[in-house]
């Protein structure tokens, strides 16, 4: 079951990693513009943000099912609802990928880490995502609940390191495939309908 859990959690982080999104639009921008070096910094520095919103909801959500069970249960019922309102923006939304590369000022390395951190942790939308998202993948009734957030949050930084970082470094593919296919948008869209329905369900059964 443990496995099983951890592997549902990878899978849904990966397709929804591969979604077009603000931050893997951003970082495919900046690697086509500047080269892969500045994408690359543009992506650790938004993976490092996700270190802060996984201790805020490791230490917040374990204090909250040691002192109920109910409200525990109702925050995996907000979980549900939340993701099925993200199910529903994505299905309203175009499944255009646009990519502008109008407006990108060259960036060092570094300012491009710190932009990124600071467009991940300031970002409420990432914070209430996490609290959706991790507390329906609690994966033992032995390990403390703030170590298996740590051990989900570690594996969903490694994940979107890992396809942000090949997004950064095949940015030219990439965008030449997105030109030439129009209905890889669609396809990607219709992915992430699917992974946020299905986490959905699953948070509620």
């Amino acid at each position: 079951m443990v496995i099983e859990t951890l592997l549902s959690f990878v899978l849904a982080t990966s397709i929804l990693a591969i979604s077009p999104g603000p931050d893997n639009i951003f970082v495919l921008t900046q690697s086509i513009v500047n080269g892969k070096k500045y994408g690359l910094a543009t992506v650790f520095g938004l993976i490092s943000g996700c270190l802060v919103h996984t201790t805020l909801l490791a230490f917040g959500v374990s204090l909250v099912i040691k002192e109920s069970a109910t409200l525990f249960f109702i925050i995996k019922l907000f979980g549900t609802f939340y993701l099925l309102y993200l199910a529903y923006k994505v299905y309203k939304s175009d499944a255009t990928i646009l990519l502008s590369n109008e407006n990108v000022k060259q960036k060092t390395t570094k300012q491009l880490f710190k932009q990124g951190f600071i467009m991940n942790v300031l970002n409420p939308k990432v914070s209430i995502f996490f609290l959706a998202f991790f507390p329906g993948f609690l994966f033992s009734e032995t390990l403390s609940s703030i170590l298996q957030f740590y051990i989900l949050g570690f594996i969903f930084m490694a994940v979107s390191l890992f396809i942000f970082s090949l997004i950064a470094i095949l940015a030219g593919v990439i965008s030449t495939k997105i030109k030439e296919n129009n209905k890889i948008g669609l396809y990607l869209k219709w992915m992430q309908i699917v992974v946020f329905i299905s986490i959905a369900i699953f948070i509620l059964i």
